[in-house]
């Protein structure tokens, strides 16, 4: 039975009432003294917070979409954390195809050329990446957080069908979504650091999956057609990619996404005292000390319930030409699904106009 199994959490959910009724009915029965009656109050105890609290991870989870199976809860997701030797000669994967409306959607490896690193994504083509089989499309990188499920891009935030909608209203021109998580080696959370003689996440996402997308798909390739778009640790890496990497994209969508890179027992130490690359993969270092990137980014917070929200206004005032930052900005709202899905029916439709189309091939 999966981790995130509707029927696993019921199970969970009618166990834990099961053992608060079975605490109520027996505790009288149980409040003589000696060892029999109190190994009997203890162990009803025991049952009824374990299952409670089992139920309540288990909610937590499959809200939250922190881990998409019990591989992955105990690290154990051998699936997404392959680092394999992928020479540019090994392309692209595709492991499963499916109509969606408004188009199609992908499952795909991507392997790194430059990177040798390998990671599961979801790529959604529009209708008329069929319909017109000359033409090339602008194309977003879209990130979850850590440890996050690409899945939830979809299950989640709808991505593909928010995308496809706009594209109906004609809000939008067609694009490309490439739906990953932003850790390519878990349960390590990597933070998008080119890490010294480790993953070299930001160059994989920078350089190796542009390549294989555009490569096998008809993604084009200039920087002005490709944009970022992330939540939470998937928005810092937004950000950071394409204030890094302006060469390769010129617009990101951070949603509650933060500005510093997170140090803690999931990343382990990313930088090996090297306080260059610390202070590179600090956004508001970035800022202050080198020129201003000539791209456009868009990053969301809420005055009430974001923690993000003061460091927000400080990235927003930090700005300068020819850098660019607009802000949606929410009275309030969390760190979750519900508040980005509040924020996406604008942030989505802002990236994509951002992306330049190239002209049509003679």
């Amino acid at each position: 039975m999966g981790l995130t199994s509707i029927v696993l959490l019921v199970a969970a959910a009618a166990l834990a009432v099961a053992a608060l009724s079975a605490t109520v009915w027996l505790w009288p029965r149980l409040a003589g003294r000696g060892t029999p009656p109190v190994l009997g109050r203890v162990g009803l105890l025991a049952a009824c917070q374990t299952f409670t609290v089992a139920a309540l991870a288990l909610l937590v989870n499959y809200y939250f979409g922190f881990y998409g199976s019990w591989d992955d809860l105990l690290g154990a997701d051998t699936g997404t954390a392959q680092i394999t030797a992928a020479g540019a000669a090994a392309g692209l994967r595709v492991l499963d195809s499916r109509v969606v409306p408004g188009g199609r959607i992908e499952e795909v490896t991507l392997p790194g050329a430059r990177t040798h690193l390998s990671e599961e994504a979801y790529v959604f083509l529009p209708s008329a990446y069929f319909k017109e089989p000359t033409r090339r499309f602008p194309a977003i990188i879209a990130l979850t957080g850590y440890p996050g499920d690409p899945r939830n891009l979809m299950t989640r935030l709808d991505l593909p069908g928010r995308l496809a909608h706009a594209i109906a209203l004609h809000q939008v021109n067609p694009a490309v979504l490439v739906m990953m998580r932003p850790s390519v080696v878990l349960p390590r959370d990597t933070e998008c650091v080119d890490v010294p003689n480790g993953p070299q996440a930001l160059t994989y996402f920078a350089d190796d999956v542009r390549q294989a997308v555009t490569a096998h798909y008809r993604a084009a390739p200039g920087r002005d057609s490709w944009g970022v778009l992330g939540g939470s640790t998937g928005g810092y890496c937004a950000l950071k990619i394409v204030m890094s990497r302006p060469d390769a994209f010129s617009a990101a969508v951070s949603l509650s996404g933060y500005y510093k890179t997170i140090v803690d027992g999931t990343t382990g130490d990313l930088f090996h005292g090297d306080k260059a690359l610390a202070d590179r993969n600090d956004l508001m270092w970035r800022l202050a000390r080198l020129p201003a990137p000539p791209v456009d980014v868009l990053v969301t917070s809420s005055r009430k319930g974001e923690a993000d929200y003061l460091p927000t206004e400080r990235f927003l005032n930090a700005v300068r030409p020819p850098m660019r930052a607009s802000s949606l900005i929410l009275p309030s709202g969390g760190h979750n699904f519900n508040t980005w899905n509040r924020e996406l029916p604008q942030a989505l439709p802002w990236l994509v106009q951002q992306l330049a189309e190239p002209a049509p091939a003679r």
